[in-house]
């Protein structure tokens, strides 16, 4: 007796694949129609992200080589279309920054909206937990809107429960995390690694590691600041060089949503620095001083949306 095959013959025709709904294929960006989304306010990243936006109800992490670089440039415009639109707090999870009140209000995010969860000293096993457990609270409560967290101890477990909790109560969840554990598995739907842009002050460089849909090859640069700012900057850089007969500084192009080889010149750290009155190492100059603890390596002024928190 022969063995049953369930092999097509080999002169069948090819059949067409089967579209089904809450179905997607892996070569294809799913759409996510019936899951909400809130447009990320950079359209770059938008048109790369299932549903235009980032997923309501599921966890993004967003990994980063530090911890604070242009996280509030990457979700203050999301954040403040959220509370614009919708009642609830943010809960600020173990930020490693204070917030800065006037920038987020300036920008149209609230600082009254914003509510900032301390558990101590991040480097202590029971701070860890203390912030996972805070975490999970904050998503169950039904009065808050966004969870912002910073967790990087968390488990591949611990994140689960976090993006349950979140689908659970249809809450914005983002986690942020250090670069060591790219490498870990993660229950993220969604998974971004956002760094500085190193010729460009005034960007970020955003890849999508993780998404519905196929890999991203490219990363994106998205825009870190205002024109407003850039025109400021590029200034207060120009009188600065003129007063050190330096002679003129290029101006500031300002920043569009751009894949990398498309990203325009912007101004020179250096120049940058000078115009926010910093010194190398940090010192100050021409009235500015050097907040309490440090800048811990920032170089510009788009961070000073947040300062250093002081223990």
């Amino acid at each position: 007796m022969s063995a049953l095959s369930f092999a097509p013959p080999r002169d069948a025709p090819a059949k067409a694949p089967v579209h089904l709904q809450g179905l997607w294929l892996g070569h294809q960006l799913c759409d996510a129609a019936s899951a909400p989304t809130q447009p990320t306010g950079h359209s770059a990243l938008d048109a790369q992200l299932p549903g235009g936006g980032w997923p309501i109800g599921a966890l993004t992490e967003v990994l980063q080589p530090n911890p604070s670089r242009h996280a509030w440039q990457l979700l203050q415009p999301a954040l403040a279309q959220a509370t614009a639109a919708r009642p609830g707090a943010v809960v600020l999870v173990a930020p490693p920054f204070e917030p800065f009140a006037p920038a987020l209000q300036a920008a149209g995010l609230p600082p009254a909206r914003l509510c900032k969860v301390q558990p101590g000293a991040a480097a202590t096993g029971k701070a860890a937990t203390a912030a996972l457990w805070a975490a999970e609270q904050a998503l169950r409560c039904r009065d808050v809107l966004a969870v912002v967290a910073w967790l990087p101890q968390a488990l591949p477990e611990q994140l689960r429960r976090l993006h349950l909790a979140a689908a659970q109560m249809g809450q914005l969840l983002w986690v942020f995390r250090p670069a060591g554990v790219r490498q870990q598995a993660s229950p993220a739907p969604l998974r971004l690694w956002v760094q500085e842009d190193v010729t460009q002050p005034l960007a970020m460089r955003v890849q999508v590691l993780k998404r519905k849909g196929p890999p991203l090859a490219q990363p994106l640069v998205l825009p870190a600041g205002s024109a407003r700012l850039a025109q400021v900057l590029a200034a207060g850089a120009l009188r600065s060089q003129q007063r050190r007969g330096q002679g003129a500084v290029a101006p500031v192009t300002p920043v569009r949503s751009s894949p990398v080889s498309a990203a325009p010149a912007a101004l020179p750290a250096l120049a940058l620095a000078t115009a926010l009155g910093m010194r190398e190492g940090g010192a100050a100059l021409g009235g500015l001083q050097e907040p309490a603890g440090g800048w811990k390596g920032v170089a510009h002024a788009l961070d000073r949306l947040a300062v250093p928190a002081t223990r």
